[in-house]
């Protein structure tokens, strides 16, 4: 591929940090291809930061619901900031996370129940709103504790979390624990509970990267596979609920907190599970160029 979209070129560059002709390069390495040539400029050490999840665009807001041993957490959006300060968007949000959790965090039964809803809100309010995801944790005995994150009122804003602990141990000191975990949660923003629960593809991609960085050190193969042996582990307690450090004190691992919490609580614990929900994100924004509007409108 000899022609590569200057688009794709910018993109590339917003999403990495390289520079426009190690971007241009990349791309005709990878055939075009924008992941592969995201990967290639870090093997290469040329990007500052692989963006692995799209710009955060989409406006809205996320809710939580929660009843006894069980939670959801629902993303509704609109067009605009404005509207989700909105309080009729702010109340049909409340009640589609209410309606989720009647349907244990089902999307489809949910968006059977609330599609009235939200064709009449778009309506009323003007602008074009989906309800686009709803999830659950559930536990048999313990908590499911929520947490929200620039919340505008209880239960409503851009970031929502849920833990699910599984204990028989003392309920205060599990929602004590549960609520400094969603947070931490909400902050780290970890991709899985443990390692084993990763995607294999996004470890077998770093494997990948850090292989190809390690070779350009020249140094012997045993040590080289040290070495990215090295950066894997790095690499977990990055992304890994359970290896990462607690943001609390910046120095207990979260296996740890767990362990002290089932101590605390006179019964082991263990995570169920977790949700972090924010607004928009994977969601690419429309990029406005408001130099070529206002040149469009002289021109009429």
């Amino acid at each position: 591929m000899s022609e590569i979209d200057a688009a794709k070129v910018k993109e590339l560059r917003e999403r990495t940090g390289a520079g426009m002709m190690d971007s241009k390069k990349a791309l005709i390495e990878a055939k075009g291809d924008m992941e592969k040539a995201a990967d290639w400029l870090r093997s290469k050490g040329l990007a500052a930061a692989a963006k692995k999840a799209g710009r955060i665009a989409a406006e809205g807001l996320v809710a939580v619901a929660v009843k006894g041993t069980q939670g959801v957490a629902v993303e509704v959006n609109s067009e605009t900031d404005f509207v989700a300060r909105n309080d009729k968007f702010q109340d049909l949000v409340l009640s589609v996370a209410q309606a989720a959790l009647a349907n244990g965090g089902d999307f489809a039964k949910t968006e059977a129940v609330k599609k009235e809803s939200v064709v009449n809100a778009v309506a009323t309010i003007g602008e074009n709103i989906q309800f686009r995801r709803s999830a659950g944790v559930s536990v048999k005995n313990g908590v499911v504790v929520s947490y929200i994150h620039n919340a505008v009122k209880p239960d409503l804003g851009k970031i929502a979390v849920l833990v699910g602990l599984e204990s028989t141990g003392d309920a205060s000191k599990l929602q004590s624990v549960g609520k400094q975990l969603a947070m931490h949660i909400a902050a780290a923003s970890p991709q899985a509970l443990t390692a084993d629960a990763l995607d294999k593809n996004v470890v077998a991609r770093e494997r990948a990267v850090f292989e190809e960085q390690s070779k350009a050190s020249g140094k012997p193969p045993e040590i080289i596979a040290k070495m990215v042996e090295g950066r894997i582990r790095k690499f977990y307690g990055e992304v890994v609920l359970m290896e990462q450090v607690s943001v609390m004190d910046n120095e207990t691992k979260i296996s740890k907190v767990i362990e002290d919490a089932g101590k605390a609580a006179g019964a082991p614990v263990t995570v169920a599970g977790f949700i972090r929900m924010a607004v928009g994100e994977g969601i690419e924004k429309k990029q406005e160029d408001f130099a070529a509007e206002v040149a469009a409108v002289t021109k009429r």
